[in-house]
């Protein structure tokens, strides 16, 4: 594991830093619009133009890296969101704070691009697995680190924002001084809607339901939990367990899906996300809450790369990394409404609102998985796929996934 660790040591510190720096923003700008009186939709509107950012940033990025290089384009993106940063202590406008989630997200799926087409090139076939797995890590442990960024005011409301400019000024470093070469970039087209739903339609749904759900949860938790008199520690508590939920249920519920029909696997964790949600909508101890908040992370963040493995299983090795990149697209997209579509069920139903409307997208879900149960036959357990964990950040990352180099075209399959 070492040796898969070692040509890419500077990427992964560069991802800790990055997301140390940027991991927290969401729930802070949450909780100050919400401390500062504005109206809900308005805040979900933030979300939402930060997912529209990414998303938009996710498909045309890839030609300017290819123009100015790696190292060019990653220190301006990361420089820019640094810049975005300390605006937000400047100005608390709505307007601004719009455009500036938007550039966030345009700045983070940059940021995604260039590291993770650099993983994809300096990783040895036969360590991809090791490799995504120590990325996970550094992605998933700086994000959960950053919620400390919550409780860090000590009275001067602009520290949050100032420190993570900091950070994120500093993780240009290692890549600047970094003597790798840039790899050659190669545009990978994602498969379009028509052709993922044809090749499997409950993992188009699934990507689709869970960036409504997560995207969602990104945005408004914190408005949420500050709503139902949490503290900003018990607010970061909640998000990092959250996160560490999420990670720690990957694997088993992955392994699991390996053994058994894996849309019985999706459907499972589809039905437990409702029924977690609607005891979330009705706990207001922060601690039973957290622990709610765990099991909700460890069922929902493994829907994504459960939807891909379930996909991947219809198709042959060559179409696997478009497949990945039109689901991962089809996740942001959801992602994009989720923010602003929970802002409404909490305007209408109050705090609880968030996780009645995440609650009612995983039941619909849910219903649609049942329903293909009954029109379409399993996939034999020896023609499945190995389940892979990928994060849910740019189409790039679909070539770290260690299943790609299969060759066995499956026979033609519609679930």
């Amino acid at each position: 594991m070492m040796r898969a660790l070692f040509p890419v040591v500077t990427l992964l510190v560069a991802i800790f830093m990055f997301m140390s720096g940027s991991g927290a923003l969401p729930a802070v700008l949450g909780v100050r619009l919400d401390h500062a009186g504005y109206a809900t939709p308005l805040i979900g509107l933030v979300g939402t133009s930060y997912f529209v950012g990414l998303t938009v940033g996710s498909v045309v990025i890839l030609r300017l890296v290819g123009r100015v290089g790696h190292i060019r384009a990653f220190a301006v993106f990361v420089s820019l969101f640094s810049a975005s940063a300390l605006a937000y202590s400047i100005v608390q406008a709505i307007p601004l704070w719009i455009v500036l989630r938007f550039v966030d997200g345009f700045c983070v799926a940059g940021v995604f691009v260039c590291l993770e087409s650099w993983l994809n090139d300096q990783a040895e076939t036969e360590r991809r697995g090791g490799t995504l797995a120590f990325y996970m890590m550094a992605l998933y442990g700086g994000q959960a680190l950053s919620q400390l960024l919550l409780s860090v005011e000590m009275g001067n409301p602009r520290l949050p924002f100032v420190i993570a400019s900091l950070i994120l000024s500093l993780t240009v470093i290692p890549v600047a001084l970094t003597r790798m070469v840039a790899p050659a970039t190669e545009d990978q087209q994602p498969f379009a809607l028509r052709r993922l739903y044809a090749a499997s339609p409950l993992g188009l749904v699934g990507a689709m339901a869970t960036g409504l759900m997560l995207g969602a949860f990104y945005a408004m938790a914190a408005i949420h939990a500050q709503r139902i008199g949490m503290s900003n520690l018990a607010i970061a508590s909640l998000i990092a367990s959250v996160i560490a939920g999420g990670v720690i249920l990957q694997w088993p519920l992955g392994r699991l899906s390996d053994r058994f029909d894996r849309r019985m696997v999706i459907v499972i964790c589809f039905a437990l996300t409702a029924l977690i949600c609607g005891a979330m909508t009705l706990v207001t101890d922060p601690g039973i809450f957290t622990f709610l908040g765990v099991l909700f992370g460890g069922f929902a963040f493994a829907l994504y790369p459960l939807c891909v493995a379930h996909t991947n299983d219809h198709l042959a090795a060559n179409e696997r990394t478009g497949a990945t990149g039109g689901l991962i697209l089809t996740y942001s997209a959801g992602a994009a409404v989720g923010p602003l579509a929970s802002a409404l069920a909490m305007t209408v139903a109050g705090p609880g609102g968030l996780y009645l409307f995440i609650g009612a997208v995983a039941a619909l879900a849910f219903a649609f998985g049942i329903w293909r149960q009954f029109v379409a036959l399993p996939v034999p357990g020896e023609e499945q796929h190995s389940f892979q964990i990928l994060p849910r950040t740019t189409p790039m990352i679909a070539a770290l996934d260690p299943e790609l180099p299969a060759d066995d075209d499956p026979e033609e399959r519609r679930v």
